[in-house]
């Protein structure tokens, strides 16, 4: 059985890629293949989510065992078939390339080819720049700084103060009786 997934980027407007591997695969085939078709180092860390139908993370596939102290499994690409993890076409997956600002590339089972099997994995369709793999903080947060002065920040326009019905603040410019000792916060 084949597998072909569509890949995509909400960085990346026109960013599409297409990616064919077998079933018996294991997520680190297809991770290789992803770092490969979008001319990503190997030097990062990176994961894979299975997610539920509206991208919420359900399971994360780790390239490296974490040490973890909790009692939850923890599962390697190495050693994850794809067909044990995948059953459904159009599910979901989140490839996470950038661990440190939380970027990611959305992938979707786009297609189950069953009969077939392939021996290695391909990049079978490559449209558009892929995101740069690794971005600063600080370009992050330069772009979500980046203000539209067209936007009205504080609601409506037509806001008008005198419309606030001042009864309803009746008692705000009293001062608070100060704690006693006996009191309980």
């Amino acid at each position: 059985m084949v597998f072909k997934f569509l890949i995509l980027s909400d960085e990346v407007e026109d960013f599409r890629r297409e990616i064919t591997i077998d079933a018996d695969a294991t997520f680190l085939e297809l991770y290789k293949i992803i770092l490969e078709c979008n001319k990503f180092s190997d030097k990062e860390m990176a994961s894979f989510f299975l997610c539920d139908s509206k991208w919420r993370k359900e399971k994360e596939i780790t390239l490296v065992e974490m040490d973890t102290y909790s009692d939850e499994d923890s599962y390697i690409m190495g050693e994850c078939v794809l067909g044990d993890y995948l059953e459904d076409e159009k599910q979901k997956m989140m490839f996470m390339f950038d661990y440190l600002n939380e970027r990611a590339l959305y992938i979707e089972l786009s297609e189950i080819i069953p009969g077939k099997n392939q021996k290695k994995a391909l990049c079978t369709l490559s449209v558009g720049e892929a995101p740069r793999q690794l971005v600063s903080p600080e370009e992050i947060k330069a772009e979500s700084l980046a203000l539209d002065t067209d936007e009205i920040f504080f609601g409506d326009e037509s806001f008008d103060p005198d419309e606030l019905d001042k009864e309803g603040f009746d008692g705000l410019d009293e001062i608070p009786p100060e704690p006693g000792e006996g009191d309980l916060y």
